[in-house]
């Protein structure tokens, strides 16, 4: 690493914005800067063979975020039953807002508070934080076999629970 200040501002955004997916805009900013502390005071455990410390961010955050584990589970399900859109603040995440398959939300919601919270970990850290394989096993501390076998068993049940269909797959109708 070559500063903590040049690390905090190269991902903080990034680290932010997987946060408020996972528990929220008002818990993101805490955890948030929590995972840097935690990483200021762990910074002799990173190994700097790598050269990203994006995977070990991750970790901590994602370490942090099970302890946060009722409440994501609680607002999975308030989701679930929430009829209208969620607030985001960047731009990007309104336009991604707005293309959503709202009638598919509550049922995605509910699929991801049913996962099991191992499963979940690598499903949004591959889908929400766009980590590779490799990186979100350096996140988790797990072997790569194991994220695959993690992720396609997460792909499977939340397919299974949307009617093992894609809703961003729009079919159009040939008259």
């Amino acid at each position: 690493m070559n500063s903590v200040a040049g690390m905090f501002d190269r991902h903080w955004p990034v680290l932010y914005h997987y946060v408020v997916r996972r528990l929220g805009p008002d818990v993101a900013e805490d955890l948030v800067g929590d995972t840097f502390l935690t990483a200021f005071e762990r910074r002799h455990r990173f190994d700097p063979r790598y050269d990203d410390a994006r995977p070990w961010l991750f970790g901590i955050a994602t370490r942090l975020i099970s302890r946060h584990r009722r409440a994501e589970g609680a607002r999975y399900r308030a989701l679930e039953r929430s009829p209208r859109e969620v607030a985001t603040e960047e731009p990007a995440d309104q336009v991604a807002a707005a293309m959503s398959v709202v009638a598919v939300r509550p049922a995605l919601a509910r699929a991801l508070a049913d996962l099991p919270a191992r499963d979940r970990d690598v499903l949004l850290l591959i889908a929400w934080a766009q980590l590779s394989y490799d990186e979100t096993a350096a996140a988790l501390g797990i072997p790569v076999g194991t994220v695959r076998s993690r992720l396609n068993r997460a792909r499977r049940r939340v397919r299974a629970a949307l009617g093992d269909t894609n809703p961003l797959l729009v079919e159009e109708t040939v008259s």
